[in-house]
């Protein structure tokens, strides 16, 4: 593993994270030297959202960048949903999607397995893997893989949740996203908690934070929380990962929040974040 070969080859990072738009997004992770970008809005719009002449336009662009597309975020069981949401609408999401998907050469979509909404617990449960094996299916019938991350839903509140959606779908078209950051909302540990998914983890999300005394996750600059992210790079090369890092800094555009800084301070806040992680990754890199 070397720093230069990770940063260069496999790091990337959402790209609505430092600009609201598509050529903004493609020029940020150019500059800094990444061949990659993780896609999940356009001028605020989802990718499911595009018409088809859209839809050309951003092969067009992303062609033109000379960037790759590994993952497409939808939001597919996320904090906008709850267990309750219309699946017909979902399925309708994952197919435009999908079609996004194949334009740009991607297979890997991120979702999520829906907050609760009111229901006792062991309804919840069901109907989220009830719901995950059909999206799972359709995901196999449009020829996509469904990337489940740890976050919003039932399967996202702990490594076993995570671990009996697996066992329950039981399909190649389901794998996962491990988001480094995310356990800070859902009170586990990130080592802990990779360590049981590890052999299903196929993308990465790099976060870091703390837990503010009341509970609330509270996100910072990447060398600047709590959570030993080289660590976790660590753990995950020697366990033979060669995936993409993709940057998810939540620290000026927080999108369950609703919280969103001027283009401006979006670029700034996470260009400062790319550096820093860079630095994460070149001593994380060193024998």
């Amino acid at each position: 593993m070397t720093a230069v070969g990770i940063w260069a080859s496999r790091v990337c990072g959402i790209g609505d994270e430092a600009a609201p738009g598509l050529m903004r997004q493609l020029d940020v992770h150019r500059d800094l030297g990444m061949s990659g970008v993780e896609l999940r809005t356009v001028d605020g719009r989802g990718l499911h959202e595009l018409g088809t002449d859209e839809v050309a336009d951003l092969r067009r662009q992303v062609e033109a960048s000379g960037l790759r597309v590994p993952v497409l975020d939808t939001p597919i069981g996320n904090w906008s949903t709850t267990v309750a949401t219309d699946l017909d609408t979902e399925l309708s999401i994952l197919s435009r999607t999908a079609t996004v998907a194949h334009a740009l050469n991607c297979r890997w979509l991120r979702v999520m397995s829906y907050p609760n909404d009111g229901w006792p617990h062991d309804a919840w449960a069901a109907e989220s893997l009830r719901r995950m094996r059909l999206l799972t299916d359709e995901a196999g019938r449009l020829g996509v893989v469904l990337l489940h991350e740890n976050c919003q839903g039932w399967a996202g509140a702990s490594a076993a949740n995570t671990l009996r959606m697996l066992d329950h779908v039981d399909s190649p078209h389901l794998r996962l996203i491990f988001d480094v950051g995310n356990g800070l909302a859902y009170g586990y540990q990130a080592e802990e908690y990779l360590a049981q998914v590890l052999p299903w983890v196929e993308h990465v999300h790099i976060k870091n934070g703390h837990r503010d005394p009341d509970g609330q996750a509270r996100f910072t600059l990447p060398d600047a929380g709590e959570l030993d992210l080289a660590a976790c790079i660590r753990r995950l090369e020697a366990a033979g990962y060669r995936g993409w890092y993709s940057l998810e800094p939540h620290v000026a555009h927080i999108p369950h929040l609703q919280v969103s800084g001027d283009p401006e301070q979006l670029e700034q806040s996470y260009r400062a974040y790319a550096t820093g992680f860079r630095d994460i990754v070149e001593g994380a890199a060193q024998p």
